[in-house]
């Protein structure tokens, strides 16, 4: 199960994606009338035309990136392992319901559905609301089979085993530094995903302070995705750095922000820099566009030589076994990493005044 994307380029293909999406009360976390009068009344008026053109950048013959690598991936899983194997969007089509009709068509006496996210780590706007909604689907279908989930596998040895074999050999360039840049999210949803209400982002060095909080915690979980594979990779202190993109409104998110390290970088001595996007299992808008090719103009503009984007996991053939592992764990009755009992909630309770 990934994101999601447009059907088309078009503005209201365009306006209708934007519109579930920042209608999530999991990616704006504001009570349903205020996040309806933004959305609708402001954002996505405003927005659709600008990201129209941001996706005509990179569409392909084939469609949507997202969809087309999904679509690869899963027919690569599908070779690798005996259950069939279909994909399944947030957002757009197809819905989990869509994907849940097909397997059933096809498999009337399916009695399980292993769901994998395309995300590693825990965060509301990504995992838990991918997680909750394919749960919603299948409960409002009254489907006849269970339905289990891969917990965020950020630190999981075949997800990073999967991820440095794909960083590796851009490792062998001229480089001054490697970027990991993760999506942003706000300060917000890490201080409501804090189970204590006293550690993330409160104590001096929480993300490596053991914590009961960091089951749910997206900056600590990157954090240790960044961490592990410079250890994995050997890349010495101070040539990688660490950042966040894709900000949306003005509150404050998790910092370093990827668009202004990069502009700083070259000013710091970075003049050969490569950025990769741990966060994202297929390359997308955010990869393809907003590091590949704003992220580019802007490291060259301030003084940059050399900039490189790392792609994502995609259809690599370890992360292909990676999944295949899992698969392999599950049928084998290997519960290890599934994720047991409800996704953390946290969508906002309380009054509008209560949030602003």
């Amino acid at each position: 199960m990934n994101l999601g994307s447009p059907d088309s380029t078009e503005v209201p293909d365009v306006k209708r994606y934007l519109d579930e999406f920042l209608m999530d009360g999991r990616v704006i976390d504001k009570p349903w009338l205020f996040r309806a009068m933004l959305v609708k009344g402001i954002i996505v008026p405003f927005r659709a035309p600008k990201s129209a053109e941001a996706y005509k950048s990179i569409w392909t013959k084939e469609g949507s990136p997202l969809i087309v690598l999904s679509e690869q991936l899963a027919r690569a899983l599908d070779q690798e392992v005996e259950e069939p194997v279909v994909i399944a969007m947030r957002y757009g089509t197809p819905s989990p319901r869509e994907a849940f009709d097909k397997l059933l068509q096809a498999h009337p006496d399916l009695k399980e559905v292993l769901l994998i996210p395309m995300y590693p780590h825990y965060a509301m706007s990504s995992y838990e609301t991918a997680v909750e909604y394919a749960k919603e689907q299948h409960a409002e279908g009254r489907y006849p089979f269970r339905l289990e989930y891969i917990k965020p596998y950020y630190d999981n040895a075949e997800y990073l085993e999967a991820l440095c074999e794909s960083i590796r050999p851009y490792l062998d360039t001229d480089y001054d530094q490697i970027l990991f840049s993760y999506h942003g999210v706000p300060e917000r949803h890490i201080y409501k995903g804090d189970i204590t209400q006293q550690h993330c982002l409160k104590k001096e060095g929480c993300c490596d302070t053991p914590s009961a909080a960091h089951q749910y915690c997206y900056r600590h979980q990157c954090w240790t995705t960044t961490k592990e594979v410079a250890r994995r990779l050997g890349i010495p202190d101070g040539k990688w750095g660490f950042s966040f993109q894709s900000r949306l409104g003005r509150d404050p998110w998790l910092q370093p922000y990827t668009a202004q390290r990069l502009e700083e970088l070259p000013k710091e001595g970075v003049k050969k820099v490569l950025v990769a996007c741990p966060a994202f299992i297929s390359d997308c808008l955010e990869t393809l566009e907003e590091i590949a090719e704003e992220g580019k103009e802007s490291f060259v503009h301030a003084g940059g030589e050399s900039f490189t984007m790392i792609p994502c996991l995609n259809v690599h053939p370890l992360w292909v076994r990676a999944m295949a592992t899992w698969v392999e764990g599950f049928r084998a009755g290997n519960t290890d990493m599934l994720q047991r009992g409800s996704a953390h909630e946290l969508v906002p309770k309380g009054s509008i005044m209560d949030i602003i």
